[in-house]
């Protein structure tokens, strides 16, 4: 039998000096079993001996602002490209940090230029050689001599980052005046080793009451470029997963000693594009991230060891300066920590923090985080935002996620003092806890219901990234949007690399494996489509009874005659322009009884026009095998094929909606011929969602949507029909 859950627990609240009442009462009343201070707020006395656990926030790198201030040699670095500039004449100089936030960054002129920096001729494609090129430190310029007018120039340089971004953003962000712009030192200078040893074992002896040590994260931040202009350009470049802002002239020399060979700006720069983790990765740049991944966990593991020595727990945020950590690394649990803490949106990054292997506690700080504004720059906790709604849509989303994975538990972060003026804010926070303890107990009892079968997804980075594509949620990132409708899916999920495929070939028990995502990105593959053993493995597991299903330019490697690799399984291919005279194949769409859609089991359950975002346009048919379900244009948006003994799905694009989340989980159950088990445990509303924990006797339904909704669960039998409704943001749990 399964007991209560309890009423209290698994809660974490930000505490606020000057709001003890406040922060005591809130306790009380969300159930909290732990306070924590957040960045820009301090617990009071009263706060930190009302007995409650104590979270205390630390961030190494930007801890020792004196010492930072004074050895600017010691500052985190990253190689940077300046703007191309056309030469008029065969002189032309460049001004480096043209177009970049001189508040962010300095030149690095004291490493020696000529041995660190690049210059380039971008129409070329050719490095300009350093006999041709000099440097005017006091102008922040270089100066090209024998240019060809017309041709385009760039500068690969060394750049010291004089304000750290999370406080650059959260300073600019929420106009924090004159507080002070911290700096990040780079822990890979021994000087800094010694300092922040020093800083952390003295900052220990200060916080007795601390029960656990929240990093925040460790060393190294995502990259984040900001432009002069932040109107118009704030965002020269981002990327949640890019090692870009780990570099140093030290780094490489000890990079080249270990792997034998030297790394060069242009590694790093790639023509402007960086190494984003959109892109599928070269050889060189893994290595790179190997290496940077060896010394976090090396150092990482000293900062730990000594958080035990004092007797106190050690948590990992793993946002911020998580580069290096990688929590989904098979190495994670080297470092030691005790918890893992991640901030979330959506059902996809609960599902990536409970993947994390090698912590005993994984924790969920949800959203709104208590500030004026929301990270979109939306009015929150001030006039004309709504906290309560923005609170419940974005549980909803994470929510999915939570039915699927356990999660040990949940909080909030930021000003607490800002949530007084809204009760509804904080009796809903109350019933999202309770709520949240129910589901914890489900999964206590044992795993809920997943379909026979396993499915894969296929992208260069693998289980390095699963349950994400590079930091939270973007728009236009197809894949976002299908794992995101994966995440809350009675499915076994697991993420396959490329490398993986040709080492291991296909995963036991996968039956169906998805690649999505635009032609050269990391997503759908790229330059590891060039591999031809990767095309004969797939191609054999669906011959042989496999199911594929392609999103957007699967398996794109454009070759003369082809554009999709897996063209002949797919039974569809692109054309890119280059096939004006050549003939396609003329197609029917059977008819259905649904405007727009051909009559098919993966379509069953449509009802409105299909939006599957942005999708590929050009897309022809190979011949009769090929039946298209929908099309615009003349150009298939979603076709199926039989291959072999096994059957293949393509869909021109994909974006996030219960009718494509239905849309989906259809076709990956045709695709594994598994079309008569389609119904167990489902709901017939796609805006609501069902799952079964067999070991608790119990069915949870859940309302994705912000109306109540009508619904009718099909049970475990596949026959009996159970209707319910469930009340907006709502869920339901019932005796199976």
């Amino acid at each position: 039998m399964h007991s209560s859950p309890p009423t209290t627990g698994s809660f974490t609240l930000p505490g606020e000096a000057g709001h003890e009442a406040l922060t005591l009462r809130l306790a009380q009343k969300w159930g909290a079993d732990t306070i924590r201070d957040s960045d820009g707020t301090q617990l009071s006395p009263e706060i930190v001996q009302s007995g409650y656990a104590i979270y205390s926030t630390i961030c190494l790198p930007r801890s020792v602002q004196p010492w930072a201030r004074e050895h600017h040699d010691q500052l985190q670095q990253n190689f940077l490209m300046s703007y191309p500039v056309v030469a008029a004449k065969s002189t032309v100089t460049i001004e480096l940090l043209n177009g970049f936030f001189t508040e962010q960054f300095a030149v690095n002129f004291a490493a020696d230029p000529k041995r660190w920096w690049q210059v380039f001729d971008r129409t070329t494609g050719r490095e300009v050689a350093k006999k041709h090129w000099t440097v005017n430190a006091r102008r922040g310029a270089v100066t090209i001599r024998d240019a060809e007018p017309g041709h385009r120039y760039t500068v690969n340089f060394l750049a010291f980052r004089l304000w750290e971004e999370i406080s650059m953003y959260n300073h600019l962000t929420n106009d924090w005046g004159d507080r002070e712009h911290l700096a990040a030192v780079d822990p890979m200078q021994p000087a800094v080793q010694k300092v922040l040893l020093a800083f952390l074992d003295q900052w220990l002896r200060e916080h007795p009451a601390t029960s656990v040590v929240r990093f925040t994260s460790m060393f190294y931040n995502f990259s984040w470029f900001w432009g002069a202009d932040r109107k118009t350009l704030r965002d020269v470049y981002s990327d949640w997963g890019d090692y870009a802002m780990t570099v140093s002239p030290r780094a490489l020399n000890l990079f080249a000693k270990k792997y034998g060979y030297r790394l060069t700006s242009e590694d790093f720069v790639n023509g402007g594009l960086y190494n984003s983790t959109h892109n599928a990765p070269s050889r060189r740049y893994r290595d790179y991230m190997a290496f940077v991944h060896d010394f976090v966990i090396a150092f990482g593991r000293q900062c730990i060891d000594l958080v035990h020595r004092h007797g106190k727990k050690a948590y990992v945020f793993y946002d911020d300066h998580w580069v290096g950590v990688e929590p989904s690394s098979p190495r994670f649990a080297e470092f030691g920590f005790d918890g893992l803490i991640k901030c979330v949106f959506n059902a996809f990054e609960v599902r990536l923090c409970a993947h994390a292997k090698g912590v005993a506690t994984r924790e969920l700080r949800l959203h709104p985080y208590l500030f004026p504004t929301g990270l979109k720059g939306e009015p929150t906790f001030k006039a004309g935002g709504n906290p309560t709604l923005d609170a419940k849509n974005f549980w909803i989303d994470a929510r999915r996620g939570l039915v699927r994975a356990p999660i040990d538990r949940i909080g909030l972060g930021g000003y607490l003092s800002l949530v007084e003026p809204f009760p509804d804010f904080q009796d809903y926070i109350a019933d999202l806890a309770q709520e949240f303890r129910l589901l914890k107990s489900l999964h206590a009892a044992g795993r809920p219901w997943t379909a026979p079968g396993k499915v894969a997804v296929l992208t260069a980075w693998g289980d390095l990234r699963a349950w994400t594509c590079s930091g939270h949620f973007t728009a236009g990132v197809q894949l976002y949007d299908v794992i995101e409708a994966l995440a809350g899916l009675a499915l076994d999920v697991q993420f396959l690399s490329f490398d993986d495929l040709v080492a291991k070939g296909v995963p036991k028990g996968v039956k169906v494996i998805v690649n999505c995502g635009r032609a050269g990105t990391a997503w759908s593959g790229g330059h590891y489509w060039s591999d031809p053993r990767v095309e004969a493995v797939l191609t054999q597991f669906v011959q042989k009874g496999g199911g594929f299903v392609g999103i957007g330019e699967p398996s794109a490697y454009a070759q003369p005659g082809q554009c999709f690799k897996l063209a002949q399984v797919l039974g569809v291919d692109r054309d890119t322009g280059d096939r004006v005279a050549n003939g396609k194949y003329r197609y029917t769409i059977p008819a259905g009884p649904v405007a727009g859609f051909g009559a098919h089991f993966i379509t069953a359950d449509a009802t409105a026009e299909l939006d599957l975002g942005r999708e590929t346009d050009g897309i022809y048919v190979l011949g009769a095998g090929t039946t298209v379900l929908a099309e615009r244009e003349n150009s298939p948006r979603v076709a199926v094929h039989s291959f072999g003994q096994g059957r293949s799905a393509y869909f021109s694009g994909f974006k996030f909606s219960p009718e494509n989340t239905r849309l989906l989980h259809r076709t990956l159950f045709w695709a594994a011929a598994q079309e008569a088990k389609w119904g167990t445990w489902l709901s017939s509303n796609p805006k609501t969602e069902a799952t079964y924990f067999p070991a608790a006797g119990k069915l949870v339904v859940i309302n994705n949507a912000g109306e109540s909704q009508e619904t009718a669960i099909t049970l475990g039998d596949g026959q009996t029909v159970r209707p319910m409704r469930v009340e907006a943001h709502g869920m339901v749990i019932t005796e199976a």
